[in-house]
């Protein structure tokens, strides 16, 4: 039913703009704490790191209970997170209430994933999935261009503000639309664990990692990045996370599509921005119509990263949706740490310019991945026939 999928993209909506509404405000939160940008960038690169930790052990201890109430609270957490937040807390005050709705993320997205499909044959499954997955297209084009926006109009508190209404009605859409749904057979820990030994599942998580570290390298620093190398003010940059996000939709919707016809040939396609847009930047230069195009391109190419990413690991292992999609939630993740930890550090010593060629190498990495995979799969099939 693609009602259940449109639920779990509102709650998705919640999750993404918590995770990533920091995005946009990271200079000014920044100044405000009187700290340098790099360490700002904790709040996104630990709640990133929580997520990559705890991820598959707590989708595994979740999977036994009502789908509907893991959904709830889930999304009850983001909401305090977002309303204390609101209220510029000290820094390890804000620091803590941005990690606890970390422990509960990827069992949101699991859970919403196995609602979306529960009802659906396997055909439309993909299709589905990144019907949830459009929640961060959507986010990205709605709350987090326009908490971006209210914070340059007035401060960065009412980014958070955002945040927390957005929780707010993903909840009552969750509380009052989707029915309860008891988990009626639960898998043995043992029979998803096992999954965690099959040589091409392991390289479609390396795969996935270095895809997310190589796009949040630069990413999760897009409001530096345009400020100091492109020289926007905050306006135009909400402007801009705006522009990234209206492409994004369009995107997933593509993406969701593609997918259904080959998945590696997709994910591969998605990649390549990894390696076109540092390149592009480089040449777009201080020529504002030219960056805003890049921009666009980068929004199309970035968008579906993480509906790419989850639906590469999940077709090595298409048995067990849930707790691989929660390794593809963790790894994913790890790699917004390493992106974002990786990006700071070269701010700081060589300047935000650079970052871009982060993501060259670590997307350079990942097409080794997908080539590794596809060499193992095809020497598999070609012992069968043997």
């Amino acid at each position: 039913m693609k009602k259940y999928a449109y639920i779990g993209c509102l709650g998705f909506l919640a999750v993404i703009t918590t995770e990533f509404g920091i995005i946009g405000i990271l200079p000014q939160v920044a100044e405000h704490y009187r700290i340098s940008i790099d360490k700002a960038g904790y709040l996104l690169s630990a709640f990133a790191l929580v997520i990559a930790l705890t991820g598959p052990f707590m989708t595994l201890l979740a999977s036994g209970f009502d789908r509907k109430k893991v959904m709830l609270t889930a999304i009850f957490i983001f909401l305090v997170t977002g309303v204390v937040s609101s209220f510029s807390p000290p820094f390890w005050l804000l620091m803590l209430v941005r990690i606890l709705p970390a422990f509960l993320q990827p069992v949101y997205i699991a859970t919403a994933l196995s609602v979306a499909v529960s009802q659906a044959d396997k055909k439309r499954e993909n299709e589905l999935m990144s019907i949830v997955f459009s929640g961060v297209a959507i986010a990205m084009v709605t709350t987090v261009p326009f908490a971006t926006w209210l914070a340059s109009l007035w401060s960065w508190e009412y980014s958070f503000v955002v945040q927390a209404i957005v929780s707010v009605v993903a909840l009552a859409g969750i509380y009052f639309m989707l029915p309860s749904m008891p988990v009626t057979e639960k898998k043995s820990y043992g029979s998803q664990l096992k999954i965690l030994t099959k040589p091409t599942f392991i390289i479609s998580t390396a795969m996935n990692f270095f895809m997310i570290t190589a796009w949040f390298s630069s990413y999760s620093y897009f409001a530096e990045y345009l400020n100091k190398a492109k020289g926007m003010d905050n306006t135009m940059v909400s402007y801009m996370l705006f522009i990234f996000g209206v492409i994004g939709v369009f995107s997933n919707w593509v993406a969701g599509k593609m997918l259904n016809k080959n998945i590696a040939k997709t994910t591969a396609f998605f990649l390549s921005g990894t390696i076109l847009i540092p390149i592009l930047l480089q040449f777009s230069d201080g020529n504002t119509l030219a960056t805003i195009v890049v921009i666009g391109i980068w929004g199309f190419l970035y968008s579906p990263s993480f509906l790419n990413a989850s639906t590469y690991m999940i077709s090595s292992v298409p048995n067990s949706l849930e707790f691989a999609n929660s390794l593809a939630t963790s790894f994913g993740n790890l790699g917004v740490t390493l992106g974002t930890t990786v990006g700071g550090w070269i701010i700081i010593t060589k300047g935000v310019v650079y970052n871009p060629w982060i993501g060259f190498v670590f997307g350079v990495l990942a097409f080794l991945m997908i080539g590794l995979r596809s060499f193992l799969e095809r020497r598999t099939i070609s012992v069968k026939n043997n």
